[in-house]
């Protein structure tokens, strides 16, 4: 397996009325009609033309609605669908956020993003959650959003950027829901995407004002506002997608040891003495080592981690040799080996987790153009006449551009 780093986007949402019923499954059902039929009418030009107008029109009807929260939304106008609706604050602001219509009775705001797309970047231009202004003790506060009315970035690239919303202060929430978006989904696969989703249920934002703008004003993200065993309160979680041992898992080992997974944690503080806004998923109850690290799954969790799991069907290693040692010395993996029309063979996939869509978004941009998903090539070439063993889940169709990552395991079948 190869290792890579993987960055997160915190996605966090909440309910403002405790939903303890469970989707419908004919809701479940009527979702997926209606993504095959979406499907048939991409494949037909004339209803995608129909479909599409139709469908901005369905969109655009949202605007008219008047709710300050996706539960309200779905009360008054009996909306089911997951995605981008209009909120209006109590003082008349409108604004655009995610709505989530189907976890645990449905209802969920999307008030807030933390993006990270670098270990090295804290407190740089962007870290719009702690500072901007760098690591300065004379500035404990950071940029002070955790508990101000500043609003930034957009529900769409919630997972490129930071994002919080009117809704952050507006909204008199109970609970809370989190999901773990691996950074740049866009917003159609964030549930698919997402390594681990949960919430919790005991409307625990009740007793601190009812939603996190008021829940900070009283545990202030401060520098050296205390120890750690002055931390904020500590949430259980249902978890909707993952379980306590994959959350241990995103945390380094000495984490582990001092923590118990299974909760949400606010204003936990490490041994520096910086205070963190939200410990997902676990509660510290030795330490202070409260340090984020998704990697390093150990071999019992990498089905439930893998974000994307596809195999071949055809048999195609009897063609070269029946493994990959001989395979490659028919296509050996060397500099200067050839141009990119000298790549070995592409064999199409079969998904068992994933599809062809979210697999496009672990390419670059100018990638994407230059491939077809739903296969794995060997002996890739790029721009720089390097050959890659393997270029997985693509064909490249016009280009060189093969970077990417990925982890492979052969069947005898």
């Amino acid at each position: 397996m190869l290792d890579y780093t993987l960055f997160l986007s915190l996605v966090v949402l909440v309910s403002v009325e405790h939903a303890s019923l469970a989707p419908a499954p004919l809701q479940i059902v009527n979702e997926e009609l209606t993504h095959t039929e979406a499907i048939r009418d991409v494949e037909t030009p004339l209803n995608l033309t129909r479909t599409n107008f139709e469908r901005l029109e369905n969109l655009s009807n949202r605007s008219r609605y008047v709710a300050r929260s996706c539960k309200e939304i779905m009360d008054r106008y009996d909306e089911r669908e997951d995605g981008l609706y209009f909120l209006t604050t109590a003082n008349g602001m409108v604004y655009q956020t995610f709505c989530d219509m189907t976890t645990a009775g449905g209802g969920w705001t999307l008030v807030a993003s933390v993006h990270e797309n670098t270990h090295y970047g804290g407190c740089t231009v962007g870290d719009r959650w702690s500072s901007q202004q760098g690591n300065n003790a004379d500035l404990p506060d950071g940029d002070g959003n955790w508990s101000n009315r500043n609003t930034f970035g957009t529900a769409e690239g919630a997972t490129s950027d930071d994002f919080k919303t009117p809704g952050y202060y507006d909204i008199v929430a109970e609970d809370m829901s989190v999901w773990h978006v691996p950074n740049n989904f866009p917003l159609e696969h964030w549930n698919l995407a997402a390594i681990l989703r949960y919430h919790t249920s005991n409307r625990f934002l009740r007793l601190y004002g009812g939603n996190l703008f008021e829940l900070f004003k009283r545990y202030p993200v401060r520098y050296n506002i205390g120890s750690c065993s002055e931390r904020g309160p500590a949430v259980p979680i249902v978890y909707d997608h993952g379980d306590r041992e994959s959350t241990k898992m995103f945390y380094g080992p000495k984490s582990r040891a001092e923590s118990e997974p299974g909760f949400i944690t606010f204003r936990p503080i490490n041994n520096e003495r910086a205070a963190m806004a939200i410990c997902s998923g676990v509660k510290p109850n030795t330490g202070c080592h409260t340090e984020h690290v998704p990697n390093n799954f150990p071999v019992e969790h990498w089905n439930l981690a893998a974000i994307l799991r596809y195999h071949t069907s055809n048999r195609f290693l009897r063609l070269y040799g029946g493994n990959l040692f001989e395979l490659f010395k028919q296509y050996p993996v060397r500099y200067n080996i050839g141009s990119c029309s000298n790549r070995g063979p592409a064999v199409p996939i079969v998904y068992d987790h994933g599809d062809k869509e979210s697999t496009k978004m672990f390419y670059g941009p100018k990638s994407r153009t230059e491939f077809e998903p739903g296969f794995i090539t060997f002996r890739a070439i790029n721009y720089q006449r390097a050959a890659m063993a393997i270029c997985s889940g693509v064909k490249p169709t016009t280009g060189f551009n093969t970077e990417t990552f990925a982890s492979h395991s052969l069947n005898e079948g």
